[in-house]
């Protein structure tokens, strides 16, 4: 196995571990066993658990976000609600968990990883974006508040309908 392999196997396990059993209760050697890489290769890869935690951040967000910006293109609602149609498949797969950005901040606190803030500030970009033309300076601000409980609300209640009541909402803030 090359170190690709490695890497790739690795974060495979880690984020599926991570995600499902919280990062603090996740140790290194389980990464190991889970992912079939050996410990001496592990650390020389990722030299501390926090290095790894932020590699599985990272992968997850570029994976997180070019989901959402493909559904949202591709999709033949306004872009606002896309989101929030996506959002609703999100909390309807079957491992969700909530999101796993606000899951590593809430289990380390100020010592969460850089990446947990990037992907905030990344989300709300994109919401952003997402607004129509000439929608008032606020309204990004105002649907990031709408994903982030949504999110939330669905990581305690699994299934669509917390996507479906805020992008009722949504279309509320879009329509004054």
């Amino acid at each position: 196995m090359d170190d690709e392999e490695a890497r790739t196997r690795l974060l495979d396990a880690a984020e599926e571990l991570f995600y499902r059993h919280g990062i603090q209760a996740v140790g290194m050697d389980r990464i190991r066993a889970a992912s079939g890489v050996p410990l001496k290769r592990l650390y020389r890869l990722y030299p501390a658990k926090e290095s790894l935690v932020t590699a599985y951040l990272e992968r997850r967000d570029r994976r997180w976000t070019a989901g959402l910006r493909a559904s949202v293109a591709t999709s033949a609602q306004p872009p606002v609600l896309a989101a929030f149609d996506w959002l609703a498949q999100w909390f309807s797969e079957p491992d969700f968990r909530g999101c796993a950005f606000l899951n590593a901040y809430g289990e380390l606190g100020a010592a969460a990883p850089e990446v947990v803030r990037v992907h905030k500030a990344e989300l709300h970009a994109l919401l952003a974006e997402l607004v129509p033309a000439g929608a008032p300076p606020a309204l990004a601000d105002q649907l990031l508040v709408l994903v982030e409980g949504a999110t939330t609300v669905a990581a305690l209640s699994p299934g669509p309908e917390p996507a479906r009541r805020a992008r009722e909402v949504a279309e509320l803030l879009l329509s004054k």
